[in-house]
């Protein structure tokens, strides 16, 4: 890779800083199992100018889906799981489940035409989303904004609902659509931390640290923060317009919890969220993407077989599916989205440089990972922005990084 194209890096990131569109940010390449490079800029505390490091903790909310897919697959390759099996064999409080085809906050439901499928989970064809983004969202989804709001009051404050609380509270909430027929992005990632909680007989959180933490030497990864290590946990920020200079930004310091997700990150949570609820580093979530570009292995260890792996990120959806996916996520054309990962199929097609059959995902904050196995490249950047999943600085940088290939 050339480093004089990789130096591009540096400058956009300093730039996105200085113009306030980020606090801090830092990007991790790997490529051919060396590090290539690593870039930081900014502040995980802009008023105490803490600088933005390659130790900063960082909320890393739906790349924790990707490691949730992992540890279901762990289960899968034991013959504990099957990915046809029905979700409530396993929870039996979804034995009843009800879709709603009514818009707005009231609304009547009928029962469901199929059971909703492991692999609904994993694909996000379940009907469930992640609340009402307006008056005319489905009534299943002003129900679900219903429970988010629960779940981020308890998580504040008595923290007492459980993942398998969670699980029988969404149990009961009308389906957006009959299962299996359309695609939603939204809590399926959450119920299948549930399933993987009652297949296995350990707490969520027991199991990821048993077959995934522990075996990568993850150890700044976890569902909360302890006290020691609070310090290195990053402030969140929102850009907004700047009032005083028309067409610039400024940072807003946001203390928010969502998705039932606690803030302060400083008590382990009763809600162990498979969507949402991680923390990690660069270098920690860096372990877990060598991992999967190396086929499942790290090191000595083999978290999952080769072939697993390549089943997970070589899926897609049916063509029906497809074209719903195509539809709801513009912004991901050229991809597809199975086993909790977006995976390039038709990279001509797509918004920022790729290869085909590049995988990985990103989260709410702005973390973000791709896995190329052609190149054998992983990339993986942190930030604590919010809204931005992979935005334009991600895809600035993507291509910066492609094009020193």
């Amino acid at each position: 890779m050339e480093k004089k194209i990789l130096a591009r890096i540096q400058d956009t990131l300093d730039h996105y800083v200085e113009t306030k569109q980020v606090a801090g940010v830092n990007v991790l390449v790997y490529k051919d199992n060396k590090e290539v490079g690593y870039w930081q800029s900014g502040y995980s505390d802009v008023a105490a100018k803490k600088v933005y490091t390659r130790d900063t903790i960082c909320r890393m909310y739906s790349m924790s889906k990707t490691v949730t897919a992992v540890a279901a697959y762990k289960l899968i390759e034991q013959g504990k799981l099957d990915l046809a099996g029905q979700l409530k064999d396993i929870l039996p409080e979804f034995a009843d489940i009800t879709v709603s085809n009514d818009t707005g906050p009231t609304g009547t439901s009928h029962p469901a035409a199929r059971p909703i499928l492991i692999q609904d989970l994993l694909n996000m064809t379940s009907g469930y989303g992640y609340g009402a983004y307006w008056e005319g969202s489905t009534y299943g989804e002003h129900q679900t904004s219903i429970l988010i709001n629960e779940l981020n009051a308890d998580v504040a404050g008595p923290c007492k609902i459980t993942t398998q609380d969670f699980a029988k509270k969404i149990a009961r909430i009308p389906l957006n659509f009959e299962p299996g027929t359309d695609y939603q992005y939204g809590f399926s990632a959450d119920i299948l931390g549930a399933v993987i909680e009652k297949v296995s007989g350990k707490k969520f959180s027991e199991f990821l640290q048993e077959n995934i933490f522990a075996p990568l030497g993850m150890d700044d990864t976890a569902f909360y923060v302890p006290a020691p290590k609070q310090p290195r946990l990053s402030k969140v920020y929102k850009t907004i317009p700047d009032e005083a200079a028309p067409g610039k930004f400024a940072l807003e310091a946001f203390e928010g919890c969502n998705l039932g997700i606690q803030y302060t990150m400083d008590h382990a949570p009763s809600f162990e969220s498979g969507g949402a609820g991680l923390c990690s580093t660069i270098d920690d979530y860096m372990k877990f993407g060598l991992m999967l570009v190396n086929r499942g292995q790290f090191k000595k260890e083999q978290i999952l077989q080769s072939a697993t792996i390549d089943f997970m990120s070589q899926a897609q959806l049916r063509d029906d599916l497809q074209q719903k996916f195509n539809q709801k996520m513009e912004h991901l054309s050229g991809y597809t989205y199975c086993n909790l990962l977006r995976i390039a199929k038709e990279p001509g097609k797509c918004k920022a440089i790729t290869t085909k059959g590049e995988y990985g995902w990103d989260g709410w904050l702005g973390p973000y990972l791709g896995i190329d196995p052609v190149n054998k490249l992983v990339i993986v950047m942190t930030m604590q922005k919010v809204d931005s999943g992979t935005w334009e600085l991600t895809r600035k940088i993507k291509n910066i990084i492609y094009s020193s290939i």
